[in-house]
């Protein structure tokens, strides 16, 4: 005869606890970086290219250079943010990718430093790549859920959170906010 001996629920509780934390340290020590399944090439456009972008990148669809369509950027992870902007009223919910998020999938070399972002009207500006990582910056698809088009800021629009941080309402990062943003370049 086997017996069996009946478990409270404050010792299934501690035994349930302890289970839990080991999973969570073994999870802690996960790297959280893409190892191995980021593509060396991505996929061509299928759509109209709406952004180039080239420079200390490792991943490319087009000689040395990578060009998206607006089905490949989202895509990617997909991110809301909702901030005021110094060229709109009132705060505005934008749609669209994390810049960091683009950059894993771009796989940037280590030496990489700056981006410089242009866009259709030949503005051109300088962002320190750390930007990107300290702040949840939004490469905009989308404003108040419309589809955000040339004459009205798009196709693509660097967003900073500002609103998150007073820090970020400095004149200074006002002028990394680039709309009708087609090129980045790497460096």
């Amino acid at each position: 005869m086997v017996k069996t001996k009946y478990l409270g629920f404050q010792s299934v509780s501690l035994i349930m606890a302890m289970l839990f934390c080991c999973v969570t340290q073994a999870a802690e020590n996960i790297p959280l970086v893409n190892t191995g399944t980021t593509p060396k090439s991505l996929d061509r456009p299928v759509g109209k290219v709406i952004l180039t972008v080239d420079g200390l990148i490792s991943h490319h669809n087009l000689n040395t250079k990578a060009q998206f369509d607006l089905a490949m950027i989202r895509a990617l992870p997909a991110s809301t943010l909702y901030t005021s902007t110094v060229v709109t009223d009132g705060v505005k919910r934008f749609d669209g990718v994390l810049m960091r998020d683009l950059f894993e999938l771009l796989g940037l070399s280590d030496q990489a430093l700056h981006v410089d972002a242009s866009a259709l009207n030949d503005y051109l500006v300088e962002i320190p790549l750390a930007d990107f990582y300290e702040y949840d910056v939004l490469l905009a698809t989308h404003m108040d859920g419309v589809l955000l088009k040339p004459i009205d800021k798009g196709p693509l629009w660097i967003v900073y959170p500002r609103d998150s941080r007073r820090k970020l309402q400095d004149i200074r990062y006002d002028y990394r906010w680039v709309w009708q943003l087609k090129h980045l370049n790497i460096r």
